[in-house]
């Protein structure tokens, strides 16, 4: 049995990249009721590097999550207002600490943020594509971008946190 040793870079490649979304994910996860933490993913999407510049969409009604009603109040204007704002986007530059920043907009409202990144390969896979992969994360305050629906519980507090994470995992096929 053979294994592929992961290597840690710390450089953004330069060149032009694509997320392959079969082996790629768009996350967030967030606490619910102070004990638990939600998770949902972003199944559609996409993401491109070229030379430390990073650009992503993804379409909110590709929001997946355990509960088809809880799936449908997250694109409703509680929350993404999928109608009225159908894609999240990030658009930033790697900078001289292997971070990326730039811009983040979500229903219709566009905030700076820095998104913590590590980089690992490259990689030749079994087709002959060279690889690397993309981590990347950072915690957002929801209520910035207009994600503002809570519930009260009966002990105080609330049921959802402001605060959220977001994470990607990116494999980046180097583009023809």
């Amino acid at each position: 049995m053979t294994s592929v040793i992961e290597q840690q870079q710390t450089q953004i490649p330069t060149g032009s990249w694509q997320a392959d979304p079969i082996h790629s994910s768009v996350g967030f996860a967030v606490k619910y009721l102070g004990v638990a933490t939600f998770t949902g993913e972003l199944t559609n999407f996409e993401a491109t590097l070229t030379d430390g510049e990073l650009a992503g969409s993804a379409e909110v009604a590709g929001i997946e999550v355990k509960d088809e009603n809880l799936k449908a109040h997250l694109q409703s204007p509680d929350f993404f207002d999928a109608e009225r704002h159908p894609e999240v986007t990030f658009s930033g530059t790697a900078n001289a600490e292997g971070r990326f920043d730039g811009e983040l907009t979500i229903k219709g409202v566009t905030q700076p943020v820095t998104l913590e990144a590590v980089v690992t390969g490259p990689v030749t896979d079994p087709y002959g594509n060279e690889r690397y992969g993309l981590s990347l994360s950072t915690v957002v305050d929801r209520t910035a971008f207009g994600l503002n629906w809570n519930a009260p519980l009966p002990g105080g507090g609330f049921a959802l946190a402001n605060d959220v994470t977001l994470k990607a995992e990116l494999s980046l096929v180097k583009a023809a």
